[in-house]
């Protein structure tokens, strides 16, 4: 059983014990490729690209409710299941995008690479999502439970690092957690196994294995689409090397701003993607799988060939993760519908969710018991009831409102908030939505941020993997699982979490 009491931990560190500890992390992290690449400023001193630099990661697992951990666990092919139906559901996605796309041209664009594929006729019937939703635990007077903080379906990164931080934490606790003078409570931790690596790359090994092989005679491939300049790299890399171990499954990593340098869509009615090898043109592979790590925000598409190389990978025969319907299904709108119910709804459940899902379900009613409060922006009822809050002074400091977007920083917090929505003019306040602020339990921890100890109160947000590949024709799902977590922390005065935009760390889970 675990030896954490509330007060105790983590243990009180002397001066050499911490100095010992980050060196024994530095160490560890480098040599097991829980890395990144160093940020600009030093980046630009390395012109052959060969530094890396460790993650931002915490000294020691962060407490967290067991009976938390494995509900998010449990749930995740519910949630894997209901976001596949969404994305299938055209009608649906029609009245999300209608409501936001006036005052969000990002998402008007991804819906326009929709029609103009859909005119034409999508060729692939396959679609495959590594998703993650991310929960905080929500702390009330009566109990401690999960509230979805957002479910990603795009580029749900992290995957790799966070297998690296649990291996990183179990070996702390075996080899160094014991040697400290106050090691009490440090001593038999409940460190859950984590291979969110291998299990993402299931998903996209289960999409390679759907393909089959090619009809032209050329060998098949995934294909990462990556972001020029990637600091994460050996995050992807993790997947990568997991997938390659799965079996001969050759897979290359293509900056998004070349795909229509390196690829073509061959002249056949189903319209295979063709990746030629940059360093020897004469090798042609059939692309079975895009994964997607970038084209998940505005910054993606400078100009409009970055849309037409979009366009180009939607509508060829690869299996696209995710296509620009799953992409649309994670939106905040979507979130936010499936969480409110009407006025007139007397109903528990939502009738956005209803649509996919049993009124009477069990899964149904678990899914419920994870929402929080969320509002729309709009000239609704409810919508009218966001706007007094997110203007009013005071209330406002209850919330957060978000944009339709993905990644760190984004997001406009409570006296923010009436601010920020001064710039925009109000018609476009329906492209936001209102999201009450979680309150977790208060904890410790200490972070090693480019080299340096910090420490104080925290906030932890976990994330579950899911991988699911279904036919958008009928509908069949043809593999669905749950594929290992994330942990990311932050200091309790930062408001945003990301770990690639600089607010949050790499942690792992204590069960409590």
């Amino acid at each position: 059983m675990s030896s954490i009491t509330q007060g105790s931990y983590p243990p009180v560190l002397q001066d050499a014990e911490r100095e010992r500890l980050v060196q024994v992390v530095k160490d560890w992290t480098v040599a097991h490729g829980l890395t990144v690449r160093p940020p600009p400023a030093i980046a630009g001193n390395d012109a052959e690209g060969i530094l890396a630099t460790s993650a931002p990661v915490t000294l020691f697992p962060s407490p967290f409710p067991k009976s938390c951990f494995e509900e998010a666990k449990a749930i995740q092919t519910t949630y894997n299941e209901l976001y596949a139906l969404i994305s299938q559901d055209e009608e649906f996605l029609t009245e999300m995008v209608k409501e936001v796309a006036g005052g969000d041209e990002f998402i008007a664009n991804l819906w326009n690479v929709h029609l103009r594929v859909k005119k034409e006729g999508y060729v692939q019937n396959l679609a495959l999502g590594l998703f993650r939703s991310d929960y905080m635990v929500h702390q009330d007077d009566a109990s401690l439970q999960i509230k979805q903080v957002e479910f990603n379906t795009i580029a749900s990164s992290f995957g790799g690092l966070s297998t690296q931080t649990s291996r990183l934490h179990k070996h702390l606790a075996q080899h160094e957690y014991p040697l400290l003078s106050s090691s009490a409570s440090a001593t038999n931790l409940d460190l859950p196994s984590n291979d969110s690596a291998a299990g993402l790359a299931a998903g996209l090994r289960a999409a390679f294995d759907a393909y089959g092989p090619s009809t032209l005679g050329h060998p098949t491939c995934v294909l990462f689409l990556t972001q020029s300049g990637e600091r994460n790299v050996f995050d992807q890399r993790h997947l990568e090397y997991a997938l390659s171990s799965s079996g001969s499954v050759p897979v290359f990593r293509l900056p998004f701003s070349e795909i229509l340098t390196h690829t073509t869509i061959a002249s056949t009615p189903t319209r295979q993607l063709l990746y030629t090898l940059p360093s020897n043109p004469s090798l042609v592979f059939e692309v079975a799988v895009v994964y997607l790590r970038a084209g998940y925000g505005p910054g993606d598409y400078p100009t409009q060939e970055a849309w037409e190389a979009r366009y180009q990978i939607e509508r060829s025969n690869a299996v696209c993760c995710p296509t620009v319907l799953t992409q649309l299904a994670g939106m905040k709108k979507v979130q936010q519908v499936l969480a409110t119910p009407e006025e007139s709804n007397t109903n528990s459940v939502p009738s956005a969710l209803a649509k996919f899902m049993s009124p009477e379900s069990e899964k149904t009613h678990r899914l419920l018991k994870t929402f929080t409060n969320i509002y729309p922006l709009d000239t609704s009822p409810s919508g009218l009831h966001a706007r007094s809050l997110a203007t009013s002074p005071t209330q406002c400091q209850k919330y957060v409102m978000k944009p339709q977007r993905e990644g760190g920083g984004n997001n406009f917090y409570r006296s923010a908030i009436p601010e920020q929505l001064k710039t925009i003019p109000e018609e476009h306040w329906n492209s936001f939505i209102l999201m009450e602020i979680i309150e977790p339990p208060a904890l410790a921890n200490s972070i090693l941020r480019s080299g340096k100890v910090e420490q104080g109160g925290v906030i932890c947000e976990l994330g579950v993997y899911g991988t699911c590949l279904w036919d958008q024709r009928n509908g069949e799902v043809k593999f669905n699982e749950e594929a290992g977590y994330l942990l990311r922390t932050k200091g309790d005065k930062s408001e945003e979490g990301g770990v690639a935009a600089g607010y949050g760390c790499m942690d792992s889970v204590a069960l409590v």
